[in-house]
C-alpha cells in the first residue's frame, strides 16, 4: 500500500533556499534543484549544465530527508552513469550523505528479470549473457536458411551487412510491444527481405530453447511479462519515492513502459531531456514520450526549463532557435547563450564543392587546432572526397568508424576497374588478378551463382589483358539468359573502354552507364538507404577523380600512393571525421558541417515517408550538429543557381533560409560585444528584417530590437517544393503534400492532385503573390 501520509508530508514541504548552493547557478537551475515533491518534466537545451543541476537536485532531496534507498536514478547508458556518479560524489563530498544507486535501464531490467524468475513468471536463463559473436553466428545461420535463394550469393558476399541488418531488426522489434510484422513495415524494408520476420521468430525459438538472453531481452522480457500479468504490475510498483531519468528524449516504448510500471502511484518522477535533440529514431526513440505521453500518464507534471547554454555564444543560439522553431513537434523553448559563455563565430560558405571549403579551413592549422576540429556528416558517403583531399594534402585526420574511403568496396572495385582497363594487369601476381576479376564480376553483379562466378574469375585471371574480349568469347547460349545479357554487356563495355585516353573519372562514368551499374546496386541492396549510400560513395570518389584531371594510369599511381599513406597514418590525431548521429553529447571548439543541400539535409525522402515527420527529424539532426561547437561553426551549402558536379547533386537545403543567417550573425555579434564590454547599451536597430524569434531573444536579453526596413517581408528561399503553398501557371494554387528524390506531389485547390519533376519545377511554379487569395 502506498504511504499516503509520507507522500503528503513530502509534497507540502517548503524549504528555504539552501545557503550551500553555488553562486554560479542560474535562477532556472535553482528552481529545479529546490522543486517541490511532484512529477517534473525538464526541457534542457544543449550545453545547459544539466548533469550538475541534477546532482545538486539529489543533494537537496537527500538533505530534505529523503531515503536514498527509495530514490532511483536512471541513466541512458553506462558512460552516462559513470559520469553522473562522478559528478554526484563531487557535489556531495562535504556532506557525508548516503547516496542513491544510479542504474542504467538495462541494469534495472535485469534485476526485475531475476526477481520474476523467483516468482515463477519467467523461465530461468543462463547467467552467460549472449555475446555479439554468438548472436551473429545464429543470425548468420538463420539468414542462409531463411532468405530467398536469389539472394544467396549476395548474402555470402556481404555477410557483414546482412548479419548487422538482421541483428538490428531483432533489437528494434524488442524496443516496442508492436507485432514483428508491423515493425517490419514501419522500417520500410523491401519485400525480398520479408524473411526477417520469420528469422526473428526462429531466433527467439533458438534462444528460449537454450535458456539464453541478450542485452535487449533484459528490458523486453520483463516489460512484456509485466504488461501481460497484472500480478507482476503490483509486485514492481510503488517501491520508490522518487525516480529521476536523464536523456528522456531518447526513450523508446519499452523504457517508457518500464518507468511507468516501476513508478506506480507512489513515486514522483522527474524526466530530463530535449525533444529538439531526438535523433535516435532508428533505435526506437520517439519525441512524443517527453512531449506528451509523460504528461498524459504522470498526472500533469510541473514543467521546468534549462534554457541557458554554457557551450556556445549568441550567434549559434540564434541560428539554432530560428531553425528549430519550424518544427511543430516540440516544446516552445528558446535557447539562450549565457552571458558568461565566450563568443562563437559562425560562417556560412556557399560553394559548389565541400572539399575545397574544408581544405581551406584546415590547411595550415596547428596539430592542436586540428585535434579540436570535427567534420560532421549526415551519411558516411559524404566523407569520401573530403577524406581523399585530406590524404592528398597530408592533413592528419581520424575516422570515427571503419577504415576509410580507400578501403570501401566501391572504391576498391573502381580501382580494380582502372587496373583492368589501363593498369599493369599482366605484371600482377595471380592472386591479385583473381581478386580483381571477382570484384569486376560483382560490380555490378553479373547474376552467376558463386561457384560459377569464381570459375569465370579464375579463367579471366589467367590473362594479363583483353578481359572484355575473353568475356565476349563465352558461349552465352549455355548461360542463364539474364547472366548472359549482363556478361555480354560487361564484355562490350570493357572492349569500348580499351585504350581509353580521357580522364579517369570519365572512364568510370562510361563504365557505369554501359553496365547499368547503379541499377545493379539498387536491385541487390538491403534498403533504399543502403543503395543510396553505396552510389553516393561512388559519386564522391568520382568527384575526387575529376578534380585530379588525370588519365587512368596516373590515377592508379596516385591512388596507390594515397593507400600507402593511409595505411601508415596516425589514427589517433588530427581532424575528426564522424557522422552527426555519433556526436550526441559531445562538443568541439571547431565544428564543420558540409552538405547543407537537399540531398543530405534533409535526406532525400521516399514516397512512403511521412514527409513532415521526416523533415522535422532531419531538422533536429542539423540542430544537434550545430550545437556541438564552442568557438567556431562552419556551415557549407550550395550557392543559388548551382550547377551540379555530380548526379543527384542539388541546390541549397531548405534549412538554410530558416537559419536567418545574416540576422543571427549581426544580432549575435552585437550581443557578444555587449556581454564583453557592456558598451552597446540596450537598443539596437538593424538594416535587415527582424523575426519574432529575434524579438523574443532580444526581450529576454533586455534589448530593444528594431529594424530600418519598413517592409520586413520574410524571404522564403529554399527549393520551391519546400514551400507550403505554390502557384502553377495552369492549375493555380495548391499545397505540396509529398515528395521523393526527384519529384513532388501537389494537391491543388481545385481538387486535382498531380506529380511534377523537381528539375522543371521553376518553369511552371511560382510562390503565391502577396495579396492573392491563395
Amino acid at each position: 500500500m502506498v504511504d499516503v501520509l509520507h507522500r503528503r508530508q513530502l509534497r507540502t514541504t517548503i524549504a528555504a533556499m539552501p545557503e550551500h548552493l553555488p553562486d554560479y547557478l542560474t535562477d532556472e537551475q535553482r528552481a529545479i534543484i529546490t522543486a517541490p515533491y511532484e512529477h517534473v518534466v525538464i526541457t534542457a537545451v544543449a550545453g545547459s549544465g544539466k548533469t550538475s543541476t541534477l546532482a545538486w537536485r539529489i543533494r537537496y532531496l537527500l538533505e530534505q530527508g529523503h531515503d536514498p534507498n527509495r530514490l532511483l536514478v536512471l541513466m541512458f547508458n553506462r558512460s552516462a552513469r559513470v559520469d553522473f556518479e562522478r559528478k554526484l560524489r563531487e557535489v556531495t563530498q562535504d556532506t557525508g550523505l548516503a547516496l542513491p544507486e544510479i542504474r542504467t535501464y538495462h541494469a534495472m531490467g535485469l534485476r526485475l528479470y531475476r526477481r520474476f524468475i523467483q516468482e515463477g513468471a519467467l523461465p530461468a536463463f543462463s547467467e552467460a549473457i549472449l555475446t555479439d559473436q554468438e548472436i551473429n553466428f545464429q543470425v548468420w545461420r538463420l539468414t542462409r536458411e531463411l532468405a530467398p535463394s536469389e539472394l544467396a550469393d549476395e548474402i555470402r558476399r556481404n555477410k557483414k551487412d546482412y548479419v548487422e541488418t538482421a541483428v538490428s531488426f531483432i533489437d528494434l522489434v524488442k524496443t516496442t510491444l508492436s507485432p514483428v510484422d508491423v515493425v517490419f513495415e514501419e522500417l520500410g524494408y523491401t519485400d525480398k527481405h520479408r524473411y526477417l520476420i520469420e528469422l526473428f521468430h526462429s531466433f527467439e525459438q533458438w534462444r528460449k530453447r537454450h535458456s539464453r538472453i541478450s542485452y535487449a531481452d533484459m528490458l523486453y522480457e520483463p516489460v512484456l511479462a509485466i504488461h501481460q500479468t497484472p500480478a507482476l504490475q503490483k509486485l514492481v510498483a510503488n517501491k520508490m519515492d522518487l525516480i529521476l531519468v536523464d536523456e528522456y528524449q531518447d526513450t523508446n516504448e519499452i523504457q517508457h513502459l518500464l518507468l511507468r510500471y516501476v513508478a506506480g502511484e507512489r513515486a514522483r518522477v522527474t524526466v530530463v531531456g530535449d525533444p529538439d535533440q531526438t535523433i535516435y529514431e532508428f533505435r526506437g526513440a520517439r519525441p512524443e514520450f517527453i512531449l506528451s505521453r509523460f504528461s498524459q500518464e504522470f498526472d500533469s507534471p510541473l514543467e521546468q526549463t534549462l534554457s541557458y547554454s554554457f557551450r556556445y555564444g549568441h550567434r549559434v543560439a540564434l541560428l539554432a532557435n530560428h531553425l528549430i522553431h519550424h518544427n511543430r513537434g516540440r516544446k516552445d523553448v528558446l535557447c539562450h547563450a549565457h552571458p558568461s559563455t565566450p563568443a562563437t563565430t559562425v560562417s556560412l560558405h556557399e560553394h559548389g564543392n565541400d572539399s575545397d571549403v574544408v581544405l581551406r579551413l584546415v590547411t595550415g592549422q596547428s596539430a592542436e587546432s586540428l585535434a579540436q576540429t570535427a567534420i560532421l556528416f549526415r551519411v558516411w558517403s559524404q566523407s569520401v572526397a573530403i577524406e581523399l583531399q585530406l590524404l592528398a594534402r597530408q592533413v592528419p585526420y581520424r575516422i570515427d568508424a571503419g577504415k576509410g574511403a580507400l578501403f570501401s568496396r566501391e572504391v576498391e572495385a573502381i580501382t580494380g576497374l582502372l587496373m583492368v582497363v589501363a593498369g599493369p594487369l599482366a605484371q600482377l601476381p595471380d592472386l591479385d588478378r583473381l581478386a580483381i576479376a571477382r570484384q569486376l564480376l560483382r560490380f555490378p553483379h553479373v547474376g552467376l551463382k558463386e561457384a560459377e562466378l569464381d570459375q569465370l574469375a579464375q579463367m579471366l585471371s589467367q590473362f594479363g589483358s583483353d578481359w572484355g574480349r575473353r568475356l565476349l568469347d563465352l558461349d552465352f547460349n549455355a548461360l542463364p539468359p539474364m547472366a548472359a545479357r549482363k556478361l555480354k554487356t560487361l564484355g562490350e563495355t570493357l572492349v569500348k573502354l580499351d585504350g581509353f585516353q580521357g580522364q579517369a573519372a570519365q572512364l568510370v562514368r562510361r563504365y557505369a552507364e554501359g553496365t547499368e551499374l547503379y541499377e545493379g546496386i539498387r536491385s541487390l541492396a538491403l534498403t533504399h538507404e543502403t543503395a543510396d549510400e553505396r552510389i553516393d560513395t561512388i559519386h564522391g570518389f568520382l568527384l575526387y577523380l575529376a578534380g585530379l584531371d588525370v588519365d587512368a594510369a596516373r590515377a592508379l599511381a596516385h591512388l596507390q600512393a594515397l593507400r600507402n599513406q593511409a595505411s601508415q597514418r596516425d589514427q589517433q590525431s588530427g581532424v575528426l571525421l564522424s557522422t552527426i548521429h555519433r556526436t550526441k553529447g559531445l562538443e568541439w571548439p571547431q565544428v564543420i558541417v558540409p552538405g547543407l543541400q537537399e540531398k543530405y539535409l534533409p535526406y532525400s525522402p521516399r514516397q512512403t515517408d511521412d514527409l513532415r515527420a521526416l523533415v522535422e527529424s532531419e531538422r533536429r539532426l542539423l540542430y544537434v550538429a550545430m550545437t556541438r561547437c564552442r568557438q567556431q561553426l562552419h556551415l557549407i551549402t550550395r550557392p543559388l543557381g548551382h550547377t551540379p558536379h555530380l548526379e543527384g547533386d542539388q541546390g541549397p537545403s531548405r534549412f538554410v533560409p530558416e537559419l536567418c543567417f545574416a540576422l543571427s550573425d549581426q544580432f549575435g555579434h552585437w550581443l557578444d560585444q555587449r556581454d564583453q564590454d557592456a558598451g552597446n547599451g540596450s537598443q539596437l536597430c538593424l538594416d535587415i528584417p527582424i523575426t519574432p524569434i529575434s524579438e523574443r531573444y532580444a526581450r529576454d536579453a533586455g534589448v530593444s530590437l528594431s529594424s530600418k526596413v519598413t517592409e520586413a517581408t520574410e524571404s522564403h528561399g529554399g527549393p520551391l517544393w519546400a514551400q507550403p503553398r505554390l502557384h502553377h501557371v495552369i492549375f493555380g494554387p495548391g499545397a505540396v503534400v509529398n515528395e521523393d528524390e526527384s519529384a513532388f506531389e501537389v494537391r491543388f485547390d481545385s481538387g486535382e492532385q498531380l506529380n511534377f519533376s523537381k528539375k522543371s519545377a521553376h518553369l511552371y511554379f511560382s510562390l503565391p503573390q502577396q495579396g492573392r487569395s491563395d
